[in-house]
């Protein structure tokens, strides 16, 4: 499969950076470094734009290095791009942490995980189908 992407930043295109790695890492797309307080939160841009084939999307989500020493993450993670959304890839970040925290020109802020996806009709009912579950929710493991 190819995916049809226009990249109007200053970064390389993203890439998968193992064989069996799932995402590819997004770089933001600013001209200065930017300094997040803590729980302050940001749109960062991408300079990226996407088409996806009908049936996919992308997925938005964390890196983990990021999260762990800086304590950011992407705030909806994960974040849902559509296949027929042509607008700029953007980057909600918030800092969890306790220090304000700065993101440089160009730096690995997210990864994008393109996957397939069903639209599934809905038929309402009045009784579901048992379980050995149930109803058992959160936290729950069926262990007794």
């Amino acid at each position: 499969m190819t995916i049809h992407i226009i990249n109007r930043s200053h970064n390389p295109l993203p890439r998968y950076e193992s064989e069996q790695a799932a995402g590819m890492d997004l770089r933001c797309s600013i001209a200065e470094a930017v300094t997040l307080q803590p729980m302050e939160r940001r749109l960062f841009p991408t300079g990226l734009y996407i088409s996806l084939p009908k049936g996919y999307e992308v997925q938005i989500r964390p890196r983990s290095g990021l999260s762990l020493k800086k304590g950011l993450t992407v705030l909806n993670s994960p974040g849902t791009i559509d296949a027929d959304y042509r607008g700029e890839i953007g980057i909600i970040l918030i800092n969890l942490s306790q220090e304000a925290q700065t993101i440089e020109p160009g730096e690995r802020i997210a990864q994008m995980v393109i996957a397939r996806h069903e639209q599934p009709a809905l038929k309402q009912v009045e009784v579901l189908d048992m379980t050995e579950r149930g109803e058992g929710g959160f936290g729950h493991s069926g262990e007794k």
